[in-house]
């Protein structure tokens, strides 16, 4: 390596004192230099539109939200029922019959199996009975908007404890 040719920014033997603290400290500076910002995203969004005092509103979209309807979770849960109750009848029925005859395990599940055939069949005839009769309608509210704030405070007891009512 020839004299005119620069040294790596790196520490090397032939580096003085000074150079050699220098670098030392550009390098801790490089490593405990603040990072830049984290942009922040909101997790919230509070909308400042104000609301009329009296008088029609336009009407405002509301996104449902639930992940299964509300029909498919009570379908689920009267499934249980079912499966549990046939269990239950299955199992009763193996006690009768127990006594009676010598009763196999494949026929109290052929039993059971009977009995759990009719009482989904039961639940989907219900079902389709329900959805059929219930109508798709959206209810948008024309009439006038007021609203009516009265706050009430109890301040009792020895401790001065303090109540507050919102009446709407």
């Amino acid at each position: 390596m020839t004299e005119n040719e620069q040294l790596p920014r790196a520490w090397s033997p032939r580096m003085s004192d000074a150079a050699a603290n220098a670098e030392v400290r550009r390098l801790i500076d490089e490593a405990y230099r603040p990072a830049p910002p984290v942009r922040q995203i909101p997790t919230y969004f509070k909308d400042d539109t104000p609301a009329p005092v009296f008088g029609d509103a336009e009407p405002v979209h509301q996104d449902d939200r639930r992940i299964v309807p509300a029909w498919a979770a009570g379908v689920a849960v009267a499934s249980l029922g079912v499966g549990a109750g046939t269990t239950g009848i299955g199992c009763g029925a193996w006690l009768v019959l127990k006594g009676f005859a010598s009763m196999s395990v494949t026929g109290v599940i052929a039993m059971g199996a009977l009995f759990t055939g009719l009482a989904f069949a039961a639940l989907s005839i219900g079902v389709a009975f329900s959805r059929a009769r219930r109508s798709v309608s959206k209810a948008v509210y024309t009439g006038p908007v007021t609203k009516n704030t009265h706050v009430t405070t109890h301040t009792k007891g020895a401790f001065a404890r303090s109540h507050t009512h919102l009446h709407n």
